[in-house]
């Protein structure tokens, strides 16, 4: 076969294949990152070095370079090259922030989430807490109801049951209550702009930390459900 017919029937790699490539080169990196003990702040090897070491394409090691940075894996800077970073969490949160409206269906669906975990925990967070949980909840709570503005009485609304979650000792609820802060914390911003929702908030807090204090689970579950249910009233 001549030359040019040789070209006529050559192929170009798939796409499939490139990106195959892109997520086997991924994997690769983060093993080495683990096995070398590589931690936020090192630098990975440079591009040349990648290169040699995968026999990989200049161009799939970029493509894993962006890839890695998208994750929040690394971070590209210049004459340094790519640095390991963890903001693995915020990457996350972006998405879920995005293009996000509070209706009465999603309030519910969150509602119902939040009903599932925080009332959910109430065993290991009865077992863990102590004295000094008690005092701290109080506290967020005073700050809540003297915060200036509805955004920085949400905010302290979510500190609140984040420390909840904390007090109870499981890092993946705390994670995936990380999550969907800007969606909660819009949820409680509804009722922080007049005053009848500031107070309602700060009371049904204080029975909860009050149930808790006392080991109530009964009481602990009756007030955390009438507290998520209450802000209903305000979409």
């Amino acid at each position: 076969m001549s030359k040019a017919g040789m070209q006529q029937h050559a192929r170009p790699e798939p796409e499939t294949s490139r990106v195959s490539a892109v997520d086997a080169l991924v994997e690769q990196i983060r093993v080495m990152m683990n096995s070398e003990g590589l931690t936020v702040g090192d630098s990975l090897p440079s591009e040349r070095e990648l290169s040699a070491r995968f026999n990989a394409g200049r161009n799939t090691i970029r493509e894993a370079i962006r890839m890695l940075k998208a994750y929040g894996v690394v971070d590209v800077r210049p004459k340094v090259g790519a640095v390991i970073i963890d903001r693995r969490m915020d990457a996350v949160v972006d998405v879920f922030a995005f293009n996000f409206d509070m209706t009465e269906e999603v309030f519910r669906d969150i509602q119902t989430f939040r009903r599932m975990i925080e009332i959910g925990a109430v065993e290991p967070l009865f077992a863990r807490a102590v004295e000094a949980d008690i005092r701290g909840l109080r506290a967020i709570n005073e700050m809540m109801r003297s915060a200036e503005g509805p955004e920085e009485r949400a905010s302290r609304d979510y500190d609140f049951h984040l420390r909840l979650l904390s007090i109870a000792g499981n890092r993946t609820l705390v994670h995936v209550y990380k999550i969907l802060k800007p969606q909660i914390a819009q949820l409680m911003t509804t009722g922080k702009n007049v005053r009848e929702g500031i107070d309602g908030a700060f009371d049904e807090h204080a029975a909860v930390i009050d149930a808790l204090e006392q080991r109530n689970v009964f009481g602990f579950q009756y007030h955390m459900s009438r507290h998520l249910e209450a802000g209903l009233s305000f979409i």
